[in-house]
């Protein structure tokens, strides 16, 4: 089948047509800047709403300007099985990152009507708006529309960096359906999201295929520390309150106890300001972030709860000030345990080699997860790099992805 759109883009294979969709935003760098409600993103949806007519599929934007592209089932009853990922990019992100989920969904979905005719039950392709966070203060807009996490009502009150509000970035896109007052749904059977790892796993065990039981939890902190400025000649090591060194001792104390506490528990400081940040003055004051992730949150709750006895401890000994406030607590989600098996027996079926695995990126699947069947399936990331123009998976990882996708939705749907 051939693709026809404005930019005269005839493609007929994976790669080809995640390279065709990711050229919407494409940035000089050879990165994508596709951000919510944005020139390219609107272009984007409508070019990919053209192409899932001319798949044969029946499309639809919601309130918000999620994509379906329908496949109608031969039972209307049965509630829908939904495919797909997101359509926006961070700043001069990668090619694959959201856009393979939702190109690998509608070449399945036509390879099993060419083969199978309607299915049973309804499969829908959907592209959703957002789930980055690149633009404005908030992630997963789209899937968080969908499951009721998020009402049109809450865009009103969210501004990105030029003072535009949501709401009005949403109208001005003119993709939203104006009949519908909200893009919730209760009719969804199951959820499948099919998306590059962001990451080194597969590709360090040499497996084509990730079949995630769990994503992680994460919890994030931010973390002031409280000392006294002071002059770095005169002032003797013994009386210092140095808000510097008890910020390494800290950092320290997290990279190695994450190390031994849990071995798929992650902690990262990324992020620090120190003042007065001169070369001759001991800092007075120091921000830190702190950044922890794993799919129990017992493990979570656990590591929290040392870290704070040490920084209670070290604030008593030197008399300083340390002071520790939580601002995210993403909970873990699991994904469901029949759809992930059966992910692990199509491809040990098709000789695909795959590996049992956490995700410990966010994802679309994770919001789906809290209230739906949800599977999430991973295809290797070379070097593990992602939300860059580096980004790559070779043809024969995104064809792998496809073939399980196809098996996958074809034992649900058929």
């Amino acid at each position: 089948m051939v693709i026809k759109s404005s930019h005269e883009v005839k493609v007929t294979d994976v790669e080809q047509m995640v390279k065709w969709l990711a050229s919407f935003g494409q940035s000089a760098e050879g990165g994508t800047n596709r951000l919510l409600y944005n020139e390219a993103w609107i272009e984007a949806q409508q070019e990919l709403e053209q192409t899932m007519q001319g798949f044969g599929l029946a499309t639809h934007f919601d309130a918000v300007g999620n994509l379906f592209g329908k496949l109608a089932g031969t039972n209307t009853e049965e509630k829908a099985i939904i495919t797909g990922s997101h359509i926006d990019t961070v700043t001069n992100g990668g090619v694959y990152d959201g856009v393979y989920g939702i190109i690998a969904s509608l070449l399945a979905t036509q390879r099993l009507y060419q083969r199978y005719g309607s299915p049973k039950k309804t499969i829908e392709v959907l592209s959703l708006c957002e789930e980055e966070g690149s633009r404005f203060p908030i992630t997963f807009w789209g899937s968080g529309n969908i499951t009721g996490k998020y009402q049109i009502e809450d865009g009103e009150r969210i501004k990105d960096n030029e003072n535009t509000i949501l709401l009005e970035a949403m109208n001005n896109a003119g993709v939203a359906n104006k009949n519908q007052k909200s893009a919730y749904r209760n009719d969804i059977a199951c959820f499948i999201e099919l998306h590059i790892e962001q990451g080194k796993v597969l590709e360090s065990t040499n497996k084509s295929i990730g079949a995630v039981s769990h994503i992680v939890g994460q919890r994030r902190f931010a973390i002031n520390v409280i000392g006294e400025s002071n002059h770095a000649g005169t002032t003797p090591m013994p009386l210092r309150r140095d808000a510097m060194a008890i910020t390494a001792e800290i950092i320290h104390f997290i990279t190695v106890e994450a190390k031994l506490f849990d071995p798929d528990l992650v902690a990262t400081v990324g992020q620090l300001n120190t003042k007065p940040n001169t070369s001759n003055v001991i800092a007075g004051e120091v921000d830190f972030s702190l950044d922890i992730r794993h799919f129990d949150e017992t493990i979570l709750d656990q590591f929290y709860q040392k870290l704070t006895l040490f920084i209670e401890e070290l604030a008593n000994l030197h008399k300083m000030e340390i002071n520790c406030s939580q601002w995210l607590n993403a909970k873990p989600v699991a994904m469901d345990k029949e759809m992930t098996k059966l992910v692990e027996e199509i491809a040990t079926e098709q000789s695909i080699p795959y590996k049992s695995m956490i995700s410990g990126a966010g994802h679309d699947a994770q919001m789906f997860g809290k209230f739906y069947p949800t599977a999430l399936i991973f295809v290797p990331s070379k070097d593990g790099i992602s939300h860059s123009p580096k980004e790559f998976t070779s043809k024969k990882d995104l064809e792998n992805g496809v073939d399980i996708l196809t098996e996958l939705l074809y034992r649900l749907a058929y």
